[in-house]
Formats: structure tokens, sequence, C-alpha cells
């Protein structure tokens, strides 16, 4: 008698024995035996690709470096929006019968030489040292990439103005032009050090942007987009922007913290924010002439600059690390 076909539950398939016959598999069974050898276990269509930027996410959460410069950076971005939040006094309140006191309850860090508690202008100080840093940061990062980017792309004179132009911003010194142009500037506000570090800090993200761009547009899938009919904006926009922007931001990290530093430079000078106007750079030119008698004066503001510096250059070498491909 010829064999009965016996029926098979739903959720499973019939699998050839090579003699005629055949044999019920779970459907995972069936899955397993129609995957190819060659494909990893897990992998599938519904898997993402991995890309530069998700390996770097990766690496940076796996950095115990970058998450402590991460979390000192949004403490000192939450202090400066919301300074009050743990100093509720007034920093422009000062009583000179406590001028130069040690620290007392109430006021750990104690009193400079005008009598204004050193703790809450410390606190209060970092709004204005990190909205420059900020600032001053996004403007040269837009100005030097636009400039970088259309200079490298498309070269010839375009090319050649532009470098001669960064080799004469390259060749001011920075404290020395500081000093004569922000010397006429009567403002207490932080937008005219803001500008006076995005005009002479482009030239360098400009550079590091042009030879990222370069390298970028000698690659093959530039080549297709254009042999395929793109245009240059979307070719610059889609195809080279993404893949030149990694150094930049690298860069741009490290340079934020430089630049807070140098706003502090320049206020210690007299050039960069004025009194009543409220920063580090002012609390250490302030508290300088008493730094044997009240060395907490100094201290602090000192201290407060030279850990965010530290946070933001250390952030950016993480970044560094992690979008480094030959790092890996």
């Amino acid at each position: 008698m010829p064999d009965q076909q016996q029926p098979h539950e739903p959720g499973r398939a019939v699998a050839g024995t090579g003699m005629g016959g055949g044999m019920d598999l779970a459907a995972t069974e069936a899955a397993t035996l129609e995957r190819d050898p060659d494909q990893p276990d897990g992998a599938g269509p519904q898997d993402r690709p991995r890309s530069l930027w998700s390996d770097a996410w990766r690496d940076l959460r796996r950095n115990p470096v970058f998450l402590v410069c991460a979390l000192v950076i949004c403490f000192l971005v939450l202090i400066a929006i919301w300074p009050s939040l743990i100093a509720p006094g007034n920093p422009l309140s000062c009583d000179l019968a406590r001028a130069q006191d040690g620290p007392s309850p109430g006021h750990p860090f104690g009193f400079d030489g005008q009598g204004c508690d050193v703790y809450t202008r410390t606190v209060h100080g970092a709004r204005a040292s990190v909205t420059v840093g900020v600032c001053a940061t996004l403007g040269v990062a837009v100005l030097g990439s636009v400039l970088g980017a259309l200079a490298g792309f498309f070269g010839g004179g375009w090319d050649a103005v532009l470098s001669r132009i960064t080799d004469v911003f390259f060749a001011i010194p920075v404290v020395l032009g500081g000093l004569v142009l922000l010397s006429v500037v009567t403002s207490n506000t932080v937008w005219p050090v803001v500008g006076f570090i995005v005009l002479l800090g482009w030239p360098q993200i400009y550079r590091i942007a042009r030879g990222s761009v370069i390298t970028a547009k000698q690659h093959d899938y530039v080549q297709a987009a254009r042999a395929l009919g793109a245009s240059d904006t979307r070719i610059l926009l889609r195809h080279i922007a993404p893949n030149a922007v990694a150094p930049v931001i690298v860069v741009a990290t490290i340079a934020l913290g430089t630049y807070i530093s140098l706003e502090a430079t320049l206020s210690y000078l007299g050039v960069g924010l004025k009194p009543p106007s409220v920063s580090w750079g002012i609390e250490i030119s302030a508290a300088s002439p008493y730094v044997r008698n009240a060395p907490h004066a100094l201290l602090w503001p000192a201290g407060a600059l030279a850990v965010t510096v530290l946070a933001f250059i250390m952030l950016g070498d993480a970044v560094r690390d992690a979008l480094d491909p030959k790092l890996r």
C-alpha cells in the first residue's frame, strides 16, 4: 500500500529525506537548515550595519575617562545655566569688614580682598567662562568648516586666496592681538571676547576641514555619485561632509577648553571681561595682590578653571581615540 501522507501541524515544516519520504521539522529547525552556513549566529536582515559613529559611541560608553569628563562638563553647564542652584547668594554683595577672611560656616571658600564671598563668585563665574568657550567654539567650527569645505572641494583660486589669508591670521599672536583689539572695547558683555576668538580661531578649523574634504573627495563613492549625475551641493553635503566632520569635532572639543583658558587670560590682563562681570579670570586677577595673605581667594577660581580646561581637553582626547580607526 502506498504510504499515506501524514498531516503536519501549523508552524512545522517538511524536509525531504532524499529517499522519497519526508520528515516533520519544527520551524526553528527548518530555519537552521535553510540558513547560510557562512552566516554567523544571531545575524539577520534586521541587524543594523555598523558605522564609524556607532562604533565610536560604543567605545566612548566603555571609556571611564570620557564618562568622568562628561559628568564634570554636564555639572559645569548646569551651574552655568542655573548658578543659584548651589550658590543662592549675590556675587556682587561684598563686606569690606570681612576682607581676606578664611573659610567660615556658610562661606566655605572664605572672602577675597574686597570682602566678597569666594564660593559664590566662583560658582557664578562659570557662566561667563562656559558661555565664552561654547559660543566661540560654535562660531569657529561653523566658519572654519564652511570655508575649509568650500576651499577643499572646489580648489583653484578660491583655495589659494583663503590659504594665504589663513597664513596671515596664523602670524598674529593671540594674546598680543587681544591686547590691541579688545583694549578699545568698553562693553562688559562676553560677545567682544567671543568675536575676537572667532576672528583668530577659525584658520585652525579651516585647515583641518580643508584637508579632510580633499581626502574624502578622492574616494570611490564620491566618484560614483558624480558619475551618476549628482550635483556638487549634494555630493558635498550628503557624501563628503558626514565623512569629513570627525576631525573637526575632535579639534573643536579640545579647542573649547583652550578658549576658556584664553578668556581667563584676557580677563586677567584687563582686556577681556571687565567688572562688574564675574568670571574666573577676573577673580584670579583680583586675588593676585593678596596671594600671601589670602591664598584661598586665588586657589579656588584657579582650580575651577584648571578642572574645566582639563575636562574638555581629556574629553577631546577620548573622542579622538574613538573616532580614529587606526587606533582600533
